[in-house]
C-alpha cells in the first residue's frame, strides 16, 4: 500500500490547474482554512474556488441527460475561474432544495429561461468538445477527465454539431466493451495529467422514468412480514399486458418504511404452457431478462431483493400469438408486484457531479469493487498519497458500498459520497459562517431510567446533506422531539453555506453530530496500520472546525458482520479528536464498552413507524431489572423518516423512558461506566 506519508506533514502539494492546492493539513492550520479562496491559496483537503459573484441559472430538470451533461461539464471549466453558473436539478418543484440554497446565498441573479442558451454565450471560454460514444457507456467517464484537461464539454456527436462546437477529441471507435481496459488506458495515459489529490467515481449512465407508464398491481402481500414465513412459490399472471413488444414485472416493497422488500430466488415463464425462461438471480441466465436492477441487492441465498422504494424489473418478450404469459417465482416477504406493456424507463447519460470532477481536473472511473475491475480500483489508490479523497459512489448498491468503501480504506482513502451533488462549484466557494463552538451540555444527575438518543443517518453523504436533509430540516414539527443530525464536517470546504445554515438554524432540540467516521466514511479498521492515524488527524481537524465531538462511525466487516472497534483504534480517536463517544454502527444494539477512554455503543435500529418503534424498543429492553441506568441508541432511518414522525415517538417514551440528545446521553455514560 501507499507509504507517502509527506501529504501528511505538510509537504508534496500538488498544484492542479491554478485553481488552489490540494494537501491534507494539521490541526492547526485546517481551523483557519474553510472557505478559503483561490487567491490565498490556502492548503486545503477539497478543491478551492473562488466566491461567485452573480450567478447565472436555469431550470434543467426537464432535460435530458445528455444535455444536462454538456451544461455541467461546461459549469465545471467557467465555474473554475470563479464561479458563474447554478442550475435547478428538482424536477416539478420550483422551491426545491436547489431553489432554497440559491435564495439562501443572497447572490444576485440572472435566470435565462433555456438553459442550453448558456452555451452559446459561454462558447468562447471552451476549446470544444469532446465526444464520447453512446455505444460505450464508459466513454463517458473518459470525455469527463479529458474535458477538464482539455478545457472542453462533454457532449455527443449530434450536440456538437447542434451547438457548434469543435470537436477537441472523438472518442467514438477508442474502446469496447471491455471497462477494465477502458479505465486502466486511462489511468496510464491520463492521471498523470491529473489532480494528484482527488479520486471520483460515478456511473455513466443512469435510468430516467419514462412518462405516462401504467402499472397494474399483480400481487402484494399486505402483512408486514419479515420472517420468510410467506416463502413459497407464487404464479403471476400477466396475460392481461400482452399485446406490445413484451411484458415488464417490477417487484418492489409494500411497505416502504421498514425495509424488507421483495425477495426473489427463482424464476420460471410459461408462454401458452410451455417453458420460454428459467433462471436464478444473479447469474448470466438472468442477464437477458434483468431490465433494471441497479436499486437491488444480491441476498446470502443468491437471492435479488429490494427494500423501501428500491425495485426491480425483469423483461419477457413472449413469441408472437401468445395469449397468455405466467410468471413463476420463489419469493417472500414485503413484496409488490406490479406489470406493465410500455418500457418504464431509458437510459441517459449521468450528469451530476461533473461540474466539480471537471473543474478540479479529477480522474473519473466507475469500477465495481469486485473482481478485475476491483483490483484496477486498488490501483487507483495505490497512486495517490494517504488520505486522498475518493468524491462519488461505487456500483451495485449495498454491496457495492461495503466493498467500494473496504477497498477505499485498504488504500489510505476516505470517500466523500457525493454522486449526486449538485453545483459543488459554486458552494465550495461561498463563504458563510462556521462556528467551532461545542454545543453545551444539559447535565442530568444519573437515574435508574432507559436513556434513549435518536439519530438520523446518512449524514456522510453530502448530497443527503444538500437534498434530503434540507427537506427534513424544513419540517414545521422539527424541533419537537430531540434527534441528532449526522452531518459532513467536509461540507466546511465542499459546502460552507449548507454547514452554516444547519449550524445557525437548528433548535434546541437539534443536535449536529459527525457522519461516519470521521472526516469522510470510512472502515478504520481497514486502514493500513501505518496511515491510520493521519485520517485520525485529519478527522480532529475537521471536527474541532465544524464544533463536532461526537460521531457515528463504522469499524469494519468481519464474517459474522461488524467488528467492535479495538483498544488501538479506539485511544486514537481519543488521542486525535475531541470525541466524547462514539455510537459505532451495529443495529443489534447489543454493544456497550468503554475503550480509549471513549464509551462505545452500538446503535439499536427498530422497523417501522412511531408506535413499531416504542414496541421494538419495549422488547429490547424487557430484561432490564431498573436497578442502573440502561442507554439506547437509536438509529433513524432518513429517507423513511421525518421530524413529524420524531413528534410523534417522542411522547410515547414515557418511564421509564428518558429522551435526550447525544452530547447529554455520552455525559451520562461517561459517568456511569
Amino acid at each position: 500500500m501507499v507509504s507517502r506519508r509527506t501529504f501528511l506533514a505538510g509537504s508534496g502539494a500538488v498544484t492542479a490547474g491554478g485553481f488552489g492546492v490540494f494537501q491534507a493539513l494539521p490541526a492547526s492550520a485546517a481551523d483557519n482554512a474553510a472557505s478559503a479562496s483561490v487567491s490565498a491559496q490556502v492548503a486545503r483537503l477539497l478543491p478551492a474556488f473562488e466566491r461567485p459573484g452573480r450567478l447565472h441559472y436555469g431550470d434543467v430538470s426537464k432535460l435530458s441527460g445528455g444535455d444536462q451533461t454538456l451544461l455541467t461539464t461546461l459549469q465545471g471549466i467557467v465555474n473554475r475561474t470563479k464561479p458563474e453558473l447554478y442550475f435547478l436539478y428538482s424536477p416539478g418543484t420550483p422551491d426545491g432544495p436547489d431553489a432554497r440554497w440559491l435564495a439562501d446565498m443572497g447572490l444576485p441573479t440572472t435566470r435565462y429561461d433555456d438553459p442550453l442558451d448558456l452555451i452559446a454565450k459561454y462558447r468562447h471560454r471552451i476549446r470544444g468538445a469532446i465526444v464520447h460514444d453512446p455505444a460505450v457507456p464508459d466513454s463517458l467517464n473518459i470525455a469527463t477527465t479529458l474535458a477538464g484537461l482539455e478545457n472542453a464539454v462533454v457532449a455527443d456527436a449530434e450536440q456538437a454539431r447542434a451547438h457548434g462546437l469543435r470537436i477537441v477529441k472523438d472518442l467514438r471507435g477508442m474502446f469496447d466493451g471491455d471497462r477494465v481496459k477502458t479505465y486502466r488506458w486511462q489511468l496510464e495515459n491520463l492521471f498523470p495529467r491529473c489532480n494528484q489529490r482527488l479520486l471520483a467515481g460515478l456511473p455513466p449512465t443512469m435510468v430516467v422514468q419514462a412518462e405516462n407508464v401504467q402499472w397494474t398491481e399483480i400481487a402484494r402481500e399486505t402483512r408486514q412480514l419479515r420472517d420468510s414465513s410467506n416463502r413459497g412459490s407464487y404464479d403471476l399472471d400477466v396475460s392481461a399486458k400482452l399485446g406490445k413488444e413484451a411484458v415488464y414485472v417490477r417487484f418492489g416493497d409494500s411497505f416502504g418504511d421498514d425495509g424488507w422488500g421483495a425477495s426473489v430466488l427463482g424464476v420460471s415463464v410459461k408462454a401458452n404452457g410451455t417453458e420460454i425462461a428459467r433462471f436464478l438471480p444473479n447469474t448470466p441466465e438472468e442477464a437477458p431478462y434483468l431490465f433494471e436492477g441497479g436499486n437491488s441487492s444480491i441476498g446470502g441465498e443468491g437471492n435479488r431483493y429490494a427494500d423501501g422504494g428500491n425495485y426491480f424489473i425483469y423483461r419477457f418478450a413472449p413469441p408472437a400469438g401468445t395469449t397468455s404469459l405466467v410468471v413463476t417465482v420463489e419469493m417472500w416477504n414485503q413484496y409488490l408486484v406490479t406489470a406493465t406493456d410500455t418500457a418504464p424507463t431509458r437510459v441517459e447519460p449521468f450528469p451530476y457531479f461533473r461540474d466539480y470532477v471537471v473543474a478540479s481536473k479529477a480522474l473519473v472511473s466507475w469500477l465495481p469493487p469486485n473482481g478485475p475491475t476491483g483490483e484496477l480500483l486498488t490501483e487507483h489508490f495505490d497512486k495517490v498519497g494517504p488520505t486522498t479523497p475518493y468524491a462519488g459512489w461505487f456500483s451495485n448498491d449495498v454491496a457495492g458500498e461495503w466493498g467500494g468503501v473496504d477497498l477505499a480504506s485498504q488504500g489510505g482513502s476516505e470517500v466523500l459520497p457525493a454522486d449526486f451533488y449538485m453545483n459543488g462549484t459554486v458552494h465550495s466557494g461561498f463563504v458563510a459562517p462556521i462556528s467551532d463552538k461545542i454545543r453545551p451540555v444539559r447535565r442530568l444527575q444519573p437515574k435508574n431510567k432507559v436513556y434513549v438518543t435518536l439519530t438520523f443517518g446518512e449524514g456522510d453523504n453530502v448530497q443527503y446533506c444538500q437534498r434530503r436533509m434540507r427537506d427534513l430540516w424544513d419540517d414545521p414539527r422539527r424541533g419537537e422531539g430531540m434527534v441528532n443530525w449526522t452531518i459532513s464536517p467536509l461540507l466546511a470546504e465542499i459546502g460552507p453555506g449548507l454547514f452554516s445554515h444547519y449550524q445557525r438554524t437548528a433548535t434546541a432540540n437539534d443536535l449536529l453530530i459527525c457522519g461516519p467516521s470521521g472526516a469522510g466514511y470510512t472502515y478504520p479498521g481497514s486502514w493500513p496500520a501505518d496511515q491510520l492515524t493521519g485520517y485520525l488527524k485529519l478527522s480532529g481537524a475537521f471536527m474541532r472546525r465544524t464544533g463536532l465531538d461526537l460521531v457515528y462511525a463504522y469499524n469494519h466487516r468481519g464474517e459474522d458482520g461488524w467488528v467492535a472497534f479495538p483498544e488501538e483504534i479506539a485511544q486514537g480517536y481519543a488521542d486525535h479528536t475531541p470525541l466524547k463517544g462514539i455510537i459505532q454502527s451495529w443495529e443489534g444494539g447489543d454493544l456497550l464498552v468503554k475503550r480509549g477512554g471513549l464509551p462505545i455503543i452500538g446503535n439499536f435500529s427498530p422497523p417501522g413507524k412511531a408506535v413499531e418503534y416504542k414496541a421494538a424498543l419495549d422488547a429490547h429492553i424487557a430484561g432490564w431489572d431498573g436497578a442502573s441506568p440502561l442507554f439506547v441508541a437509536g438509529a433513524i432511518n432518513a429517507w423513511s423518516w421525518t421530524p413529524s414522525d420524531i413528534a410523534e415517538l417522542a411522547p410515547l417514551l414515557k418511564d421509564p423512558y428518558e429522551l435526550v440528545l447525544g452530547n447529554t446521553f455520552f455525559d451520562l455514560l461517561n459517568r456511569v461506566l
